[in-house]
């Protein structure tokens, strides 16, 4: 791939934080079936993650096409057998796409009923999205998880409604200079937000630069 054509985009934080958060994965994750992830971003995660996760299958997704262009690139230079291509998906629909069967050709003929998505993975995504984007995750991942199944956030919040460090202060300031409705959020009130959609909490860990790794667990059937 010449550096002309070479679509993928690179994030220098993806390299900072990928070794930290395949740790907790390897650790929360269910031991089969496909992982979800949601806002894909350039999709250094996705070609990092899967072959460390395998058997596990990892399907990554995100709404911007451009996103979507720098997944397929980095999937083309580093390939793995169970890293499906990227799906185009925003979080904040009633519906997702995945649920209309609104899937790339060379997803058509794979049965994700049999293939379950065992887990949904959101890295750095409810800080740099509408408020919707959280609520509409949260939704999303009652209707797709199975009893047990996993939900995923890494990023940084507030604590009791407080900033945990200066920088994160100063980054929401610089969120919200871009785009009013992004911020860092209070895990109060995500995790208020996961518990109305029959998600429990099951575990926080402290992250690198500030971040915090949030982890749901569907409830099960009784």
């Amino acid at each position: 791939m010449s550096k002309s054509t070479d679509k993928r985009h690179y994030a220098p934080a993806t390299d900072r934080n990928r070794d930290a958060i395949l740790n907790i994965l390897l650790q929360v994750l269910p031991p089969v079936g496909t992982v979800l992830e949601i806002s894909s971003g350039t999709g250094q995660h996705a070609v990092y993650f899967a072959p460390r996760l395998a058997p596990r299958r990892w399907l990554p997704s995100d709404p911007n096409p451009v996103a979507r262009e720098s997944i397929e690139a980095w999937r083309e230079l580093e390939p793995a057998e169970n890293l499906y291509p990227a799906i185009a998906l925003d979080a904040s629909d009633s519906v997702w796409s995945i649920e209309r069967s609104e899937l790339p050709e060379a997803l058509l003929t794979t049965d994700f009923q049999r293939e379950t998505i065992s887990a949904i993975v959101n890295i750095n995504m409810i800080h740099i999205a509408p408020w919707s984007a959280c609520l509409g995750l949260m939704d999303g991942a009652r209707r797709l998880l199975p009893p047990n199944g996993i939900l995923y956030l890494y990023g940084p919040f507030k604590q009791n409604g407080q900033h945990t460090a200066p920088s994160n202060e100063a980054f929401e300031q610089s969120l919200q200079m871009q785009n009013p409705e992004w911020g860092v959020h209070d895990l109060d009130e995500v995790v208020a937000i996961a518990q109305a959609q029959e998600l429990s909490l099951l575990n926080i860990y402290e992250m690198p630069a500030n971040n915090l790794s949030v982890v749901f667990r569907a409830c099960a059937v009784e």
